[in-house]
């Protein structure tokens, strides 16, 4: 894996084991909504199709579209992992040039079933072309570089939607010649896709002696299982297929919510599309810059409790709206103050929704076994297809029932609240880092140098200096990976902080003479952490420093890491938190005086290179830490 050093996300636009994978699956997905947009559009007002009336034409196209992701995302997914990744992307698009030229005939010659046989070939493309668009970033990406790369490509998927979606509409509205423009531009834009394939590096199949099953039911539970051997990734699967729920309810409402609440006309509707898309780019943008370019699923509870929140607003400014007695037009809707509010919940509904997809697919592409990677990633979208296909049969039977736009948006925010919080307890790691990127965003000013030395796989011991009763979070902060600590025992008789730290499943450790059998049982445990090739954290001075300076280091280390030669040690130092409210003070305690150096002091955390085990002692530990905090 390549990983040259880049300020920022838009970097990656600029070498070649990113920019021309970008501009493939960007042209792919702008091809998918100028095709099916134009072909809506032509059987809604230009055709008159006996066997399908215009009311029923979008459902039909998008039903079409998401069919083949429910009986070939399983095969695909076998095919990512079996074959070179970019072969497989190039032959995508061989067919896609094939597919759109047939697309082409149907639409000089208004023939109806072509078109919609290609619809289902376009869903065909884009099932074959989704696991392996979603496997290549993290054989081309490291993990520091695997949120930015995604949130690149959820932008750009968004953008290439509204702008075919814009261009679709636009070109067959062309009187005479429409049929013929939206022929030519798909036709060309497939075959500018293949060209910018054709510079994607390869990327070798991860599981090349793989025998294809080609029972779609029976793979797709393979995979299934597969996922939920590994808790988070699969309740990431269910995350994310929860906001495709989310989302299909308000893409699929917001004409007649444009027509029937705002009393707006086409251009409005289209505006509401285009302040969504916006927001969605901009969130997946921003997950970069709050993550600190690693994979922070912290981000998920925030994107989560936004989404809720102005989906709820949005049912408020609804009703807040003042009475219209007529269309409004683009310029005489923005005209009016109450719609600005409309618009901005959209935005930051969708912004919001950005930084709860990103992180969880970044999750899935880093924690997934890497054989199995594309399979998962398949069935997440067989998943995803279902939730969209449910959304839209509960939003259909929610307003037969006789439930206003407005108020399945109020009741999607609501439930999205009961799903969240049920996700985050079920699997507390997304709480757990939630509270741990608030503290080190909101409360301190939190700086991490060598990060780079935590391993982003494999076990390791993370040895660190204690000063503060929150130590450990401040660690889960800088770690992309779930670390178990040893700590004190009365720990966990501290209102709130124990309770976090048995949610964290830290492992409780006595003194040998007070408590024999825990002292023991925690050494066994951190053993069997570091054995299952997990990270492990500890203390080693014992206890919170009182007076600020290191202590010594006792024996335990060693302990842990008998038996364990390969096992790497990583020596880290937290500096400049002696003083504030989580830490003791001289002839004080802690937290007892709020504020005690303001919001937002500054700390730090530092990594040094990691030791083997084999050769550590003690005294080498405390040396390398004491070095750290002087750095």
């Amino acid at each position: 894996m390549s990983s040259p050093g880049h300020p920022n996300q838009f970097a990656l636009l600029a070498q070649r084991r990113f920019a021309p994978f970008f501009w493939t699956q960007f042209l792919g997905a702008g091809n998918d909504n100028l095709f099916k947009f134009a072909f809506t559009v032509m059987v809604t007002y230009q055709l008159q199709v006996s066997w399908l009336p215009p009311a029923q034409a979008g459902l039909a196209i998008g039903a079409l579209f998401i069919l083949p992701f429910v009986l070939f995302s399983a095969t695909s997914g076998q095919l990512a992992d079996k074959l070179d990744k970019t072969l497989l992307m190039r032959w995508v698009k061989n067919l896609e040039i094939a597919i759109m030229a047939l697309a082409g005939w149907g639409f000089m010659q208004a023939e109806v079933p072509v078109l919609l046989a290609c619809v289902f070939l376009m869903g065909l493309h884009s099932t074959l072309f989704g696991p392996v668009k979603f496997a290549y970033l993290p054989q081309q990406l490291n993990e520091r570089e695997l949120t930015g790369g995604n949130g690149m490509v959820e932008m750009g998927t968004f953008v290439a939607i509204l702008l075919g979606n814009v261009a679709g509409g636009l070109l067959i509205a062309t009187p005479q010649v429409g049929a013929s423009h939206v022929a030519m531009a798909a036709l060309g834009v497939a075959l500018l896709g293949r060209l910018t394939a054709q510079a994607i590096p390869l990327t070798p199949a991860t599981d090349p002696g793989l025998q294809i099953n080609w029972n779609p039911v029976s793979e797709t539970w393979r995979n299934l299982k597969l996922a939920h051997e590994q808790l988070a990734v699969f309740r990431s699967l269910l995350g994310i297929s929860w906001m495709w729920f989310f989302g299909a309810v308000f893409l699929a409402n917001f004409p007649s919510f444009a027509k029937e609440v705002l009393h707006g006309n086409e251009q409005v509707a289209s505006l509401l599309l285009v302040v969504f898309s916006i927001g969605i780019g901009v969130g997946s943008l921003l997950c970069e810059v709050l993550s600190k370019r690693h994979v922070e699923i912290g981000l998920v509870p925030l994107g989560a409790i936004g989404m809720s929140v102005f989906a709820i607003d949005l049912y408020v400014a609804a009703h807040a709206l003042p009475p219209v007695t007529q269309q409004l037009g683009l310029a005489e809707f923005l005209a009016q103050h109450a719609h600005w509010r409309v618009l901005a919940d959209l935005c930051l509904l969708a912004l919001f929704a950005g930084l709860y997809s990103v992180p969880m697919y970044a999750l899935i592409q880093l924690r997934a076994q890497p054989t199995h990677r594309a399979r998962i990633i398949a069935a997440n979208n067989i998943l995803n297809a279902l939730f969209m296909i449910a959304s839209s049969v509960l939003a259909g039977a929610l307003l037969g029932a006789g439930l206003s736009i407005p108020e399945i948006f109020l009741a999607v925010g609501l439930a999205n609240a009961v799903v969240a919080a049920y996700i985050f307890l079920v699997v507390p790691e997304y709480l757990l880092r939630f509270i741990a990127f608030m503290l080190s965003r909101l409360v301190y000013r939190y700086r991490l140098r060598g990060d780079e030395h935590i391993p982003t796989s494999g076990p390791a011991l993370l040895v660190c200096n204690h000063v503060s009763f929150i130590d450990a979070v401040l660690l889960m902060a800088a770690s992309p990976r779930p670390i178990r600590f040893i700590m004190d025992h009365r720990i966990f008789a501290t209102p709130v902080l124990g309770w976090l730290f048995r949610l964290a499943k830290c492992i409780p450790i006595a003194p040998q003479k007070d408590d024999p059998a825990t002292y023991e049982a925690a050494f066994a445990q951190a053993r069997a952490v570091l054995a299952d090739g997990e990270l492990l954290g500890i203390f080693p001075e014992g206890g919170i420093t009182r007076d600020g300076s290191l202590q010594p280091f006792k024996g335990g280390v060693m302990k842990i890491v008998e038996g364990l030669p390969d096992v790497p040690v990583v020596p880290l130092a937290l500096q400049n938190l002696w003083g504030s409210f989580f830490s003791r003070v001289e002839r004080g305690e802690a937290m007892v005086k709020p504020f005690r150096r303001g919001l937002f002091s500054r700390v730090g955390l530092v990594a040094g290179a990691p030791l083997a085990a084999a050769e550590v002692s003690p005294e080498r530990l405390r040396n390398e830490v004491s070095a750290l905090l002087a750095s």
